[in-house]
């Protein structure tokens, strides 16, 4: 079942798997793009003091971003063995305002007890992300913000995705804005706004192509700069930060 892959997914993923986890961002490749993504999600979110929600936590090194930047954090995951490494990241980085709780965020009752939420890159592992949302609404105080920031159209069907669910047996499904909006206002939210992914700013911008035509074009500067504009323009809508008021 897939809620059991992903309480086993630490316990799938071998010894190096599990310490590139728990030391991400700086353990991936990516990092850079990451940093990127977690300002652009702050910038999105109510300023500190505020208590916020980060859910699907994983090993908690986004949340230990968040407490430091000043939120009161409650971190979630469904996994114990998730919550038992994010309890070390927390007590390796010295941070108080942060505390981490085993549930599920699709039958959690946390009623009105947060200013924001964040799913980054892990609703999409849901079985039932109409259940999670509503939680969530739930969860939020009345003027609460909830910040969707997920892989959208294509997700669920490309290989890495493919891979990754027959081999751990957890869900990867398509999660794009038009659904997390339709799902928001069932649930109650009454207001919503969608913002680029840093992914479409990165690539167009920052990363270096590696096939030779695009190096060719991408030696130009106005050429990033247009590709850019196109993709967080038009793209957005196919893969973009949803911004869900309560």
């Amino acid at each position: 079942m897939p809620k059991q892959g992903e309480k086993d997914y630490l316990k799938n993923i071998g010894q190096a798997g599990i310490e590139h986890a728990i030391n991400k961002p700086f353990s991936d490749e990516k990092c850079g793009y990451y940093l990127m993504e977690l300002g652009a999600i702050m910038e999105l979110l109510p300023k500190p003091p505020a208590t916020l929600l980060d859910l699907g936590c994983g090993t908690g090194w986004t949340s230990c971003f968040f407490a430091k930047r000043g939120y009161e954090v409650t971190g979630q995951d469904i996994a114990e063995d998730m919550i038992v490494c994010a309890n070390k990241n927390k007590d390796k980085e010295g941070l108080k305002n942060i505390n981490f709780i085993e549930c599920d965020y699709e039958n959690m009752n946390l009623d009105n007890k947060f200013d924001c939420a964040v799913f980054y890159d892990s609703l999409h592992h849901s079985e039932d992300e109409k259940e999670a949302i509503k939680c969530v609404y739930k969860s939020l105080k009345d003027g609460g913000v909830l910040i969707v920031c997920e892989p959208g159209k294509g997700h669920g069907s490309n290989l890495e995705s493919l891979d990754a669910a027959n081999k751990y047996k957890v869900t990867e499904k398509d999660m794009p804005p038009d659904l997390i909006i339709k799902i928001g206002k069932e649930a109650g939210f009454r207001e919503y706004k969608i913002y680029p992914r840093m992914i479409q700013l990165y690539k167009a911008i920052y990363l270096h192509p590696e096939r030779s035509i695009l190096k060719k074009m991408f030696k130009f500067n106005v050429v990033r700069i247009m590709v850019a504009i196109y993709l967080m323009v038009f793209y957005k809508n196919r893969m973009g930060i949803v911004v869900l008021k309560k």
